[in-house]
């Protein structure tokens, strides 16, 4: 139990009042021993246990009353946060936010969905306890907003549902960097999720370091996480995984591949109608979902013949969560793929052009040409989709050129060079070869998402079977897509605000690795690559919420998606929009359908050695985090001081007999 007025408890001592006035009353009267008195005295000693119970009773029963008016104006909490969320008024209270797709699900037999729910909650308990300033933290740009009051957080766009994906370590981080430039007092910070492991991202190398800023702060930092961590059973998602425009004898058709899943509980077979609309035409199939997936292969929609390019959406019917029912998309012919490699190693040269040359589909242009580290300067970057470099990593000019190649979205994937150096690209470098006596297999790997990711068709890529002999340390900060044993990284990702920045540990020579000569792992992640690379270059894009990869918002104009969407916020809903002659289609992250929740003793663990509380809820909750019980100890109080009314009243006199 809390308290809102903890300082009046200090007036807890009062409650000995009674027992002082019952010392100094007694010290008021003088004893005088008179004889008759005494006989008197033994006449009533029979019934002195029953009065001196009964005074001490009194004496309670006015104690309680007292101790009962102290704690009511002291204003007692109880609920949720047990004796966490209150004390004393913080000075600072920041709110995160989590507006991803999946905090839409909405509870069993109620239409409100956990943001909902979790925005009322927080209103109302936050509004008891009371703060001297509110601070909003945006989940998409990550910066901090003030509120007038906590009422405006029923209102405010800052805490509205978004396609985008939530970061919650960057969410914390900044809300340590707004406590330390502002120089606040005490704090609390609230943070409301249904923890998805995508958000959290518990395995990043982040955590240690939020734990040590946050232990640092002198006044102390309170954190507490409202959780929604339950699934919604048997939710569908739905999501296109490939389009492609082919020509046919008379004209041209839309090749839509997609899948359709649901959360777990959903185990019964069930058919799944599936909608395609394509400029106001519609045509609908059914999917039969027997299992936690189920895909539909080149689902074929007639076009015009000079319909070159447009753009669609699937959809499937409501259900608990109506975010992750739309899926949009664009087509137009295949961009060209052009791969660059740049290669100081004879051997792997010949590797990475052939993987970059081969395409996996007719309809695809897919080439490659080598250069020297040197020959950037002639380089038409506007046609490269890919850059391959097996050489000490790129500096100066060189440095500046491929930066520049990966923020307009670009990819590229760098090989140790044979004698690494001193050289730092993205803050990660080289560091020595490992030459192993034995063939080494990977122990892990990233099946769920990114160059590593499995098929369509659920099956894993046979990562397992790759065999490295030599490899090179990296150093730096980056998320691990492969590991070796003894946790080495063999393919890592370096966070990069545009484009894609890949390291892989070794190289496809036959001396260093099993790339090459069992190249089907090797081939599918350069053609993942490439297909990323070049979806930059064409006149439609598939865009992730939230990453606008080389975009500028600015110039977007919104053709179809939410309609209450301000301009700023397009890049994190979806829908289509317009960039000059470029249609973008923009849509929730993969790791947002189905993506499980973090498990209780790992979300402990992140907070470990903070002041830090949690209660778990549900979608559609009407019950209050917390509840004032002051009326209670009121009761209380009355019922002492009718028991002390009661206990005062004299004895009735008992009738006399008279002789007959």
């Amino acid at each position: 139990m809390s308290f809102l007025q903890p300082f009046l408890l200090a007036a807890l001592p009062l409650i000995a009042l009674p027992i002082v006035i019952h010392l100094i009353n007694q010290r008021r009267y003088q004893t005088v021993r008179w004889a008759a008195m005494m006989f008197l005295l033994a006449a009533n000693k029979m019934s002195r246990g029953y009065a001196r119970l009964r005074q001490y009773l009194i004496m309670a029963a006015r104690m309680l009353a007292i101790a009962g008016l102290i704690f009511a104006i002291s204003r007692p909490l109880t609920g949720g946060w047990l004796g966490r969320a209150g004390g004393s008024r913080p000075e600072t209270t920041i709110l995160l936010m989590d507006r991803s797709p999946s905090m839409q699900e909405s509870g069993r037999g109620t239409g409100e969905s956990k943001l909902e729910t979790g925005r009322k909650q927080l209103a109302a308990t936050l509004k008891t306890l009371g703060s001297a300033r509110w601070v909003l933290i945006e989940s998409n740009t990550n910066k901090p907003r003030e509120l007038e009051s906590i009422d405006a957080l029923l209102n405010s766009p800052g805490a509205e549902p978004a396609s985008a994906a939530s970061d919650i370590p960057g969410m914390l981080m900044a809300a340590h960097d707004y406590i330390k430039a502002n120089k606040s007092g005490r704090t609390e910070i609230w943070i409301c999720s249904d923890i998805r492991e995508n958000d959290w991202n518990a395995d990043g190398g982040r955590w240690q370091t939020l734990r040590d800023a946050f232990l640092e702060f002198p006044q102390g930092v309170r954190l507490h996480l409202l959780a929604y961590p339950k699934p919604a059973p048997g939710n569908r998602s739905v999501r296109v995984t490939e389009v492609r425009r082919q020509k046919t004898g008379d004209g041209a058709e839309l090749l839509v591949s997609l899948s359709v899943g649901r959360e777990a509980g959903g185990e019964t077979k069930e058919s799944v109608p599936v909608q395609f609309e394509i400029d106001g035409a519609r045509s609908e199939v059914a999917v039969e979902l027997n299992g936690p997936r189920a895909d539909l292969k080149d689902y074929r929609i007639p076009l015009g013949k000079a319909r070159e390019r447009g753009w669609g959406r699937v959809s499937i019917p409501a259900d608990a969560n109506l975010a992750d029912n739309d899926y949009w998309f664009t087509f137009s012919p295949p961009s060209p793929r052009h791969a660059l490699i740049v290669a100081e190693d004879p051997q792997a040269a010949p590797a990475l052009q052939l993987a970059a040359s081969i395409a996996p589909d007719p309809a695809l242009q897919c080439s490659a040409d080598v250069i020297a580290p040197d020959g950037l300067a002639t380089v038409e970057w506007e046609k490269v989709a890919l850059l391959m470099w097996q050489a000490p990593l790129p500096e100066g000019e060189s440095a500046k050129a491929v930066r520049a190649f990966m923020d307009r979205g670009g990819q590229a994937i760098f090989f140790p060079p044979k004698t690494p150096t001193k050289a730092e690209f993205l803050r990660a470098s080289w560091t020595e070869w490992v030459h192993g006596t034995a063939e080494a297999a990977v122990e892990s790997w990233r099946g769920d998402q990114d160059l590593l990711a499995n098929t369509q068709s659920g099956t894993a890529l046979p990562v397992g079977q790759l065999q490295v002999r030599n490899a090179c340390g990296l150093s730096g900060e980056f998320t691990p897509l492969a590991v070796l044993k003894g946790n080495a990284p063999l393919l890592a990702r370096v966070a990069t605000t545009t484009g894609g920045a890949y390291f892989c540990a070794t190289t496809p020579s036959p001396g260093d690795s099993s790339l090459a000569t069992n190249g089907v792992v090797f081939y599918v992640l350069v053609q993942r690559a490439l297909a990323a690379g070049a979806a930059v270059l064409g006149s439609t894009r598939q865009l992730v919420a939230g990453e606008t990869s080389g975009e500028n918002p600015a110039r977007w104009k919104r053709l179809a998606g939410m309609e209450q969407a301000v301009s700023s916020d397009y890049p994190i809903h979806g829908g289509v929009y317009q960039s000059g002659e470029r249609l973008l289609a923009v849509n929730r992250p993969a790791a947002e359908d189905g993506a499980p929740a973090l498990a209780d003793r790992r979300v402990a663990g992140l907070f470990k050695g903070l002041d830090f509380s949690r209660v778990d809820d549900s979608a559609g909750s009407s019950g209050s985090l917390i509840q004032e019980v002051w009326r209670l100890f009121l009761a209380a109080m009355m019922v002492a001081m009718m028991a002390e009314a009661g206990l005062c009243m004299p004895k009735p006199a008992r009738p006399s007999r008279t002789a007959s």
